[in-house]
């Protein structure tokens, strides 16, 4: 056990040293300043509020992919889950007048049960984490459109609004839970030993099971944990838009995947920091932001997030490539 816990400290330790958490907050400080030159409505308080609110949306859901990524895996069906939660939340509220707490409570609880799934179909069929989640995105965004026939769900009792239009002072509720959901899993990886198993499991599988770790269950309790907080950001969004729709969380996937990129997690897993995954998607938020004030089409904005997409993991594999070149060069050395 001595042993065990010792490995599992010098993994954390090691990915905490690589995250490069100071040289992603000053680009962001730099895109700050000039967003600010380029446009005088940038520091605007309306479109501040209206930027930190998108914000909050990308960064839940990177922040939960940060977790996946950090053990290698990923979760193309994170925008799915949270859309599908979004509609059974709106369908329980209007069609069977289920109180609407009581009704956002149940689907958070299906939002666990959809990243439970996941993570069975990956760990008990031995399944590419890819290959799985695009699967289930088809099986949930499918039912979804059984559910509603790609009708939205209106009517969303007025009192669940204040979730996602509301404000506490000057700041947006859903980035006030975006902060509650980063503080929650900066404090699971690193004051917990599942937060130690975490790095352990992305440095080497393998090597983690010989350590003792159940390798398998971590797997699924991180599933269940994207499950959650993807329905948490579906059901958010539903608060703000007043409607339940099939189309929340389309981009989803690959902006989560961006954030967590561009903040220093990396693809191939035991490297980074949750907390960049935050830092990232205000990158990408502040860049579709400047895309709007610019009177760019909106279309754009998938473009862009593709390119960002492209770039972040371009930097990433070179990155990683440049690594293992100078380890070789210490060990020939």
């Amino acid at each position: 056990m001595g042993k065990e816990k010792t490995n599992t400290n010098n993994a954390f330790v090691s990915a905490l040293k690589k995250s490069n958490m100071t040289a992603i907050g000053v680009v962001l400080l730099l895109m700050i300043v000039i967003a600010s030159i380029a446009s005088p409505y940038f520091l605007d308080i309306y479109n501040l509020q209206s930027l930190i609110r998108d914000l909050a949306f990308i960064g839940m859901i990177g922040i939960a992919q940060s977790l996946l990524l950090l053990i290698g895996e990923l979760d193309l069906s994170v925008g799915k889950i949270a859309s599908l939660c979004g509609i059974l939340a709106g369908m329980m509220m209007v069609n069977y007048s289920i109180n609407p707490w009581l009704s956002l409570a149940i689907a958070l609880c299906l939002g666990i049960l959809f990243g439970f799934i996941n993570g069975m179909i990956i760990t008990k069929l031995r399944l590419n984490s890819m290959v799985a989640t695009i699967g289930m995105q088809g099986v949930y965004g499918g039912i979804n459109l059984v559910l509603t026939k790609g009708k939205a769900i209106t009517g969303i009792p007025e009192d669940i609004y204040i979730l996602g239009k509301g404000n506490l002072g000057p700041i947006p509720f859903p980035f006030i839970f975006c902060i509650i959901v980063l503080i929650f899993i900066l404090f699971m990886i690193k004051k917990t030993k599942t937060g130690r198993y975490i790095y352990a499991i992305g440095n080497s599988r393998e090597a983690a099971k010989i350590l003792g770790i159940k390798v398998d269950k971590i797997r699924v309790m991180i599933y269940s944990i994207v499950g959650f907080i993807s329905s948490l950001a579906g059901i958010l969004y539903v608060a703000r838009l007043g409607s339940s729709q099939s189309a929340i969380g389309e981009n989803w996937p690959m902006n989560s995947i961006a954030a967590s990129v561009i903040g220093g997690v990396s693809l191939t897993g035991g490297i980074g920091n949750p907390a960049g995954a935050l830092i990232g998607a205000a990158i990408i938020s502040i860049i579709q932001n400047m895309i709007v004030l610019f009177g760019v089409n909106v279309y754009w904005q998938s473009a862009v997030s593709g390119i960002v997409v492209v770039i972040a993991i371009s930097f990433s594999s070179i990155s990683e490539i440049m690594q293992e070149r100078k380890q070789r060069k210490i060990k020939l050395g």
